[in-house]
């Protein structure tokens, strides 16, 4: 037994001598990247991928493999070189040979969508630490769902890597926090611990203690080297064993390991090692030629990779007695990993009803919930201020059926921790919080877009309209930033009609993020002269109020609808032609074509917006645009509306 350990581990050895060849070579010839990580956790790369993940790389969607999320994203030749050896068809070697190239499946940062085998988008440090604890999230939910006595069909892992820092961004904490609370036992996080980053030793602004912060946090600690299999085979299992608890395996490393002079320096962490470096390195670990590959390497994983097939048909197997003696939970299987809307019956108002946008999405989210139990969420501690509360328990410790996931007051890493919801497969997710917050998760947003990943994003108290609290909470320029972001749908309903529609084009849009712009102050219900708005809002914007040959069209957003409605009432009265535009989705608008436009907004009238933010965007569209080009002040929302000079006396003045 112990030859065979010995055989083992002198293939895995080949594996990180591979990976540390690819990697200083295509990174040299890119002239460009980062070798420092992957040649210092090679060792970590080879026991993963040729011993501890449960994959199969015919197969990069299996729905119970293991999930690796290399969360230090700058070391993406890690992640390329274990793909292509482990067999991942996606990656070739000539993907690997024009790293960080136009066309190469083997781009500077991991992105999801272009690489089987990678699942998710990093580079952002931190995020995806956090990602990683949503997939886990998904995980327990899974497995307490479908799971039975005799069949665990959802039983899997998920593992990350992070470096300093990763450690270091505050969206790795948020989501740590998180995970000890929840108690995610089948999280397991190996630290990259070489104390060096960019600017030099981790000692110039890194000298906390990490695994005391990780205890704190309700995390199992445990230590080893990088470069010890058996140390690293025993880390491991001492973390599987411990279910009540995720893991922090600290690996103390070397950066650029196999480097002679630029090794455990900062030299080795963000750029190529040079000519005359790698042939050194090269020299230092025998071998010789451009990208390298082991033998032994090769045929390591062509052995594993029937093993591995072979796991993959064992689980089909129980899949499908499982299927067999569970016809119901198999059912709701196929629809929760389809990712389709189940329309709901969806409440219905009168025209005059006065209710907050929010409110009304409350009555709109409960229902959709109730017929499609793969919708999960929460918020950022604001469930009764931003109303996303609905008949769910809460996900915990305790309770791994639970729906409603009470993030703390934690937005960054609440989006991310949505987008590794939705990553995992066979959920969909929301998150929750202030408007005024989007500036505080951004950057996971931004990920939601960049993958096309249909995470729902509420944003409530939408404008000056929250009134007494202030400037701090009135979005003036929010809007605006939203929708210059690619891939994002922005809907700002009107009423509570429209937010019941918004609700089932968020759930109905699969290709990317939604963000529902919701109020705080009551809105009144409108009369709507277009019979079939319900479907001409998915254009972006519809006619609320009609007129024959419009002199003028006011386009109103959300709360400034109703407003819009008024002005056109006093301007009619001399003797104008208005007609009312609402325009849920400046951006879906836009896309359509000119035919489409012109029948809404017709090219000879004059255009009016109004909108309680910045003008910014709405150039192009409109002739005169009331807006607010400076922050709000704290008052009662009319008092403030009033200060801002927004009200239906300067709407009609303007039009």
């Amino acid at each position: 037994m112990d030859e065979i350990i010995m055989e083992k581990k002198e293939y895995l050895g080949k594996i990180a001598l591979t990976v540390r060849t690819l990697s200083m070579d295509a990174v040299q010839k890119a002239n460009s990247g980062h070798p420092g990580l992957p040649l210092g956790a090679a060792e970590l790369g080879a026991a993963l991928y040729g011993e501890i993940l449960k994959h199969d790389p015919s197969d990069p969607k299996w729905a119970d493999r293991d999930r690796f999320v290399l969360s230090a994203g700058h070391g993406s030749m890690f992640l390329y070189s274990l793909l292509y050896l482990s067999g991942y068809k996606d990656l070739t070697l000539d993907d690997v040979k024009t790293f960080r190239q136009i066309g190469s499946r083997a781009p500077g940062h991991p992105e999801y969508g272009l690489t089987g085998g990678v699942e998710t988008t990093t580079g952002p440090l931190g995020q995806g630490f956090a990602t990683a604890v949503g997939m886990a999230i998904a995980e327990a939910m899974l497995a307490a769902r479908f799971n039975t006595a005799e069949s665990a069909i959802v039983d899997h892992y998920t593992y990350a890597l992070c470096g300093d820092g990763c450690l270091q961004e505050g969206v790795s904490g948020e989501a740590s926090s998180l995970a000890g609370h929840l108690g995610l036992g089948k999280l397991v996080v190996f630290y990259d611990s070489n104390k060096i980053t960019i600017d030099g030793s981790v000692d110039l602004s890194f000298t906390e203690d990490v695994a005391a912060r990780y205890r704190a946090y309700g995390w199992q600690v445990l230590n080893g080297s990088m470069y010890d299999f058996d140390e690293i085979f025993r880390l491991v299992a001492e973390a599987k064993a411990e279910t009540a608890k995720p893991s922090l395996i600290i690996l103390k490393s070397i950066i650029g390991k196999g480097a002679p002079r630029k090794q455990n320096t900062a030299d080795a962490h963000g750029a190529p090692l040079g000519v005359d470096e790698v042939a050194a390195a090269k020299a230092a670990l025998g071998v010789s030629g451009d990208f390298f590959v082991a033998p032994e390497a090769v045929a390591y994983f062509e052995t594993k990779r029937v093993e591995w097939k072979k796991n993959h048909g064992d689980w089909q197997r129980k899949f499908e007695s499982w299927s067999r003696k569970n016809p119901e939970k198999r059912a709701e299987w196929d629809l929760f990993y389809s990712g389709a809307y189940t329309p709901a019956d969806m409440p219905s108002y009168t025209v005059g009803d006065k209710i907050a946008t929010r409110a009304a999405g409350a009555k709109a989210l409960r229902s959709i919930a109730a017929v499609n139990q793969n919708l999960v969420g929460g918020s950022a501690d604001l469930k009764g201020p931003n109303a996303v509360g609905f008949d769910a328990a809460p996900f915990s410790n305790n309770d791994r059926l639970g729906r409603y996931l009470h993030f703390g007051v934690r937005e960054f890493a609440m989006a991310a921790i949505s987008n590794g919801i939705i990553l995992h497969g066979g959920l969909r997710a929301f998150c929750a919080t202030f408007m005024v917050f989007a500036d505080y998760l951004r950057p996971a947003l931004r990920l939601s877009a960049l993958m096309k990943q249909p995470v729902i994003y509420v944003f409530t108290h939408d404008s000056i309209y929250v009134g007494e609290d202030g400037p701090t909470h009135q979005p003036v320029e929010t809007l605006a930033a939203l929708r210059v972001v690619p891939e994002l749908t922005v809907l700002r309903p009107g009423d509570a009609e429209e937010t019941t529609v918004a609700w089932e084009m968020a759930m109905e849009n699969r290709n990317g993020p939604t963000v529902l712009a919701l109020s705080r102050q009551n809105v009144s219900v409108f009369p709507k002269d277009d019979p079939d708005w319900e479907n001409t809002i998915r254009t972006g914007a519809y006619i609320v109020r009609r007129v024959d040959n419009p002199d003028t069209v006011i386009i109103g957003t959300g709360s400034e609808v109703n407003l819009a409605l008024s002005a056109a009432a006093a301007v009619d009265k001399e003797g104008k032609r208005t007609q009312v535009v609402s325009m849920i989705c400046r951006e879906l608008f836009e896309r359509q074509p000119a035919l489409i436009r012109d029948a809404i907004v017709p090219p000879s009238a004059r255009v009016v917006v109004a909108e309680a933010g910045v003008k910014s965007g709405w150039e192009g569209l409109a002739d005169a645009i009331l807006s607010i080009e400076r922050f709000g002040e704290s008052g009662p929302a009319d008092k403030t509306a009033e200060r801002l000079g927004f009200t239906v006396e300067a709407l009609t003045k303007l039009v």
